[in-house]
């Protein structure tokens, strides 16, 4: 019965030379349950990452015991998912991130851009990527000071915003980004990173309502700033202003042992 092999499949007690057999089960659910195992024999593997299927071979694409030869052939899979569940997958190294860079697939591209311990020679290759999406989740994700540098003087606007919201910017990149020429960006700055005394006051000033709009319901405006908003020329930012300082929620610390769980992008949607 097939929900017995399934079960047998799952089973963490199941002995390696019965999951090799498995591995050619007509059931496409026992074949990929085998493929997921992270205790998976590479004799098992090895034939799963050529199954005919797509989501056996997505399962050995995750797997963190797949040899680093399956996940070569693997990121270089026809079907996209299967390319995306490598760049997700622990034992994705330099020699496959080689292949990451050089792959016609944006998508994967970007999903390579967010990698944070990426290579400083592939992230100067992203950072002159055709894909003005690939380089702004570079933008949004690097922790390199000179791709940083480098990405402030991108003339696409989406790239400069991915630089204003990465936590990973010093007080100079934010000050270069306070005083960008597009609205957008430095909208963008002031909803997600703080800033030094000097920028606010002049951002308080900001020749964009957008800008000052954001500012004055930005959870890291200081109290300060957001109550020199209170009497801004335009009423609708002078209005948030009030708005915001009136029906902001106390902030309460977390009890100990508690953690707010961390999203993750999902492959393929846009996160910004």
């Amino acid at each position: 019965m097939e929900n017995d092999r399934l079960a047998l499949a799952q089973d963490r007690t199941t002995a390696a030379a019965t999951l090799y057999e498995l591995a050619s089960d007509p059931s496409v659910q026992v074949r990929a349950a085998v493929a997921a195992r992270p205790d998976a024999p590479a004799e098992a593997l090895r034939p799963l990452a050529r199954d005919r299927d797509r989501t056996v071979r997505q399962a050995v694409a995750g797997n963190p015991a797949t040899s680093q030869g399956n996940l070569l052939r693997l990121v270089g899979d026809a079907d996209r998912w299967v390319r995306w569940a490598v760049a997700a997958n622990p034992s994705c190294d330099a020699r496959v991130r080689q292949v990451m860079v050089k792959a016609q697939d944006k998508e994967l591209r970007g999903l390579l851009a967010e990698m944070g311990e990426l290579e400083p020679e592939l992230a100067a290759i992203l950072v002159k990527d055709a894909s003005p999406e690939v380089r702004e989740r570079l933008a949004s994700h690097t922790f390199d000071p000179d791709v940083i540098a480098a990405l402030l003087q991108d003339r696409t606007v989406r790239v400069r915003k991915g630089l204003a919201i990465n936590e990973q910017t010093t007080a100079e990149h934010r000050h270069a980004l306070a005083q960008d020429s597009s609205p957008d960006v430095r909208a963008a700055l002031v909803r997600a990173l703080p800033l030094d005394e000097a920028d606010l006051q002049t951002l308080v000033n900001d020749r964009s309502v957008e800008v000052r709009r954001s500012l004055a319901t930005s959870a890291v405006t200081p109290p300060h700033i957001r109550q020199a908003l209170e009497n801004d020329a335009d009423e609708t930012v002078a209005e948030d202003a009030r708005r915001y300082r009136a029906t902001a929620a106390p902030v309460t610390a977390p009890r100990p042992g508690n953690r707010r769980p961390i999203g993750k992008r999902f492959p393929g949607r846009a996160g910004r």
